[in-house]
């Protein structure tokens, strides 16, 4: 059982930064691909970014392009979200995720396959 911890979240003012932290532990860490989804109020839960098993593949949605930043430290079990040049539609609660099942970044990945996941995060940026 995987069990994953985030922190870094807070309030922060358009065009600031934050990094959120995802602490794993129960599991091998090195074995599976990361991601960060993010649920807006009202809004579906989408895949932010994700980070393959080695971090050599990495994956953006199209809003976060050039301004987040997914990373992984194996050796300390945790996975990184640099958020810069925040946005207000950029706030939500932000979720880090573990793929048990899959090392790379899968094609249309989905929550749905993602299957530990950390309790959230919340990230306000003010305008």
């Amino acid at each position: 059982q995987v069990q994953l911890v985030e922190s870094g979240g807070g309030l922060v003012q358009a065009g600031g930064s934050l990094r959120l932290s995802c602490a794993a532990s129960g599991g091998t860490f090195s074995s599976y691909a990361m991601g960060w989804f993010r649920q807006a109020p009202g809004k579906e839960r989408i895949l932010v970014a994700a980070i393959s098993w080695s971090g050599s593949g990495t994956y953006y949605t199209n809003s976060v392009k050039g301004r987040f930043t997914i990373s992984r430290d194996n050796a300390k079990n945790t996975v990184y979200l640099q958020m810069s040049s925040l946005k207000p539609e950029d706030t939500a609660v932000y979720y880090c995720a573990a793929d048990l099942s899959y090392r790379g970044i899968r094609l249309g990945a989905s929550d749905a396959d993602f299957g530990s996941w950390g309790q959230g995060t919340q990230v306000t940026v003010s305008s």
